[in-house]
């Protein structure tokens, strides 16, 4: 299969060192610089040459900020009936887009990203597939993800938005009230390192992305959540209610049973 990936970036860097052996792959990136580090593939500067590659899927790993626009520059130079995709973190207004360009597409979401996850080891990341779309691109990715090794969900749109709200936001913002009320320290204790290394991690992401993820329409009672259970164990803390504490936390305990059972 004709592949062309959109961005040399970590995403799109990944994805051609995945298909590259298997599949003929082309990649457009207009920072010429970003493309020193891409090898097996062609390198594309210029949409003309786009259209004499005729690809057949494209894969969309641009920047969020940036995923319908690119979409919009590249699509009149492609074959009517070449796949269109995304791998984008949100969905937000995608269904739309896609539909009125009349194309064939596929979304996806692959659960992982460089900042955290051994590439060379997925077995315990996931991928989301939305059912929506083209069949035919579903099982690509499905076939894709499968041969990583991760577990594969499939999911709408909005299905995906929703989990995104529930399994992004909430670190996210819990890890930015860490940031936001730590000090240094010169003897820190192993969680304080623990949480440091994934607050590190977190804050290194694009300011785009973390924005989109935090701007979710399913975000804002996520969040609100997370204001309720602080209200509750402060005023626990405040009382010194050795009974709710204990309380509170086999609550808790609970919740993180649970899904490890379920995991």
């Amino acid at each position: 299969m004709r592949i062309l990936v959109l961005g040399a970036g970590k995403m799109g860097s990944f994805f051609l060192d995945l298909l590259s052996f298997e599949h003929e792959t082309a990649v457009f990136e207009k920072d010429p610089k970003r493309l020193r580090f891409t090898y097996n593939t062609l390198r594309f500067t210029s949409l003309e040459e786009i259209k004499e590659f005729k690809p057949e899927l494209v894969i969309n790993a641009v920047t969020m900020k940036y995923t319908i626009a690119a979409f919009n520059e590249v699509i009149p130079y492609l074959p009517k009936d070449c796949i269109i995709s995304d791998i984008a973190s949100v969905k937000t207004g995608l269904k739309a887009f896609y539909e009125q360009t009349g194309m064939h597409y596929v979304s996806s979401h692959p659960m992982f990203g460089p900042t955290f996850a051994n590439l060379n080891q997925l077995s315990e990341e996931n991928a989301i597939i939305i059912s929506e779309g083209d069949f035919i691109g579903r099982i690509f990715f499905k076939d894709l993800y499968s041969k990583l090794g991760l577990n594969i969900y499939e999911y709408t749109f909005e299905e995906h938005d929703k989990t995104v709200a529930y399994s992004l936001s909430i670190p996210f913002v819990s890890t930015f009230v860490f940031a936001a009320v730590m000090k240094h320290q010169d003897a820190p204790g192993t969680t304080f390192k623990r949480h440091m290394r994934i607050a590190k991690g977190v804050l290194s992401e694009d300011d785009y992305l973390l924005q989109e993820i935090l701007f979710n329409p399913y975000t804002h009672d996520r969040v609100a959540q997370i204001r309720t259970e602080l209200k509750e164990l402060l005023e626990i803390i405040d009382n010194k209610d050795a009974d709710g504490m204990k309380a509170y936390l086999t609550k808790i305990r609970g919740n993180v049973r649970r899904d490890i059972e379920k995991a």
